[in-house]
């Protein structure tokens, strides 16, 4: 079975801090990818920064962005400027005997690079397929897709995941000896979890339509 390549090092994907946390196995960055449902957009517009929610989806080392032909952003990155994505999940709270060393656990990815609008028909298609079966997994083949005219207003923007870093924490709290030593003060990990409640229908659908399986039995994100 081939392995997947290490990611690599430069020197705006090198962690400055906590250079222990840092993972170099693409295979971290996939899973956390794959585990996010949406990502920060960071780019220089105009002289001034902008960083923005934006809907995507991952097709092996290619991150495909969601976005709308009206948005100056969206219009910005197309034009192959740097841009920055980031995807953060929050594991746990990390509760210390000491202020200072409270903290979190999760998983976190950066991405550096431009991006380029996908423009080729075929693409196209295929990176909106991407990305809505990575916030709605089963709806491609179930809902209607997209017309020409809510085609013409849907914007994709496509990233190599050439140069990214991915962090990690997990474990208990790092404490000071000092605090070790006391037995007055709880400390431990609340862990954060996101879940799926039950499906709602929308009030116009009738009691007798069934919600599909692949959204009755949509398993949580890990």
């Amino acid at each position: 079975m081939p392995t997947s390549p290490s990611l690599s090092a430069t020197a705006r994907s090198t962690l400055t801090r906590k250079q222990q946390r840092a993972a170099t196995d693409r295979t971290e960055l996939h899973a956390v990818l794959d585990a996010g449902l949406i990502c920060h957009l960071a780019l220089v517009s105009g002289g001034s920064p902008l960083c923005v929610p934006t809907g995507y989806g991952r097709d092996g080392d290619t991150l495909y962005l969601h976005g709308s032909t009206g948005s100056g952003n969206v219009r910005t990155a197309a034009r192959g400027v740097d841009i920055c994505v980031t995807v953060t999940i929050v594991d746990g709270i990390v509760y210390a005997r000491s202020l200072n060393n409270h903290s979190m656990n999760y998983r976190s990815a950066v991405v550096h690079g431009s991006s380029r609008a996908v423009t080729d028909d075929d693409e196209r298609e295929h990176a909106l397929r991407v990305i809505s079966e990575h916030l709605a997994p089963g709806s491609w083949d179930y809902a209607r897709t997209p017309d020409a005219k809510e085609l013409a207003g849907v914007a994709v923007l496509a990233l190599d995941l050439t140069e990214a870093s991915v962090k990690l924490r997990d474990g208990d709290p790092s404490e000071q000896p000092v605090d070790v030593d006391r037995d007055d003060v709880w400390a431990g990990v609340v862990d954060v979890r996101t879940v799926y409640g039950a499906p709602r229908a929308a009030a116009y659908v009738p009691d007798d339509v069934p919600v599909p399986p692949h959204i009755a039995e949509r398993p949580a994100p890990r």
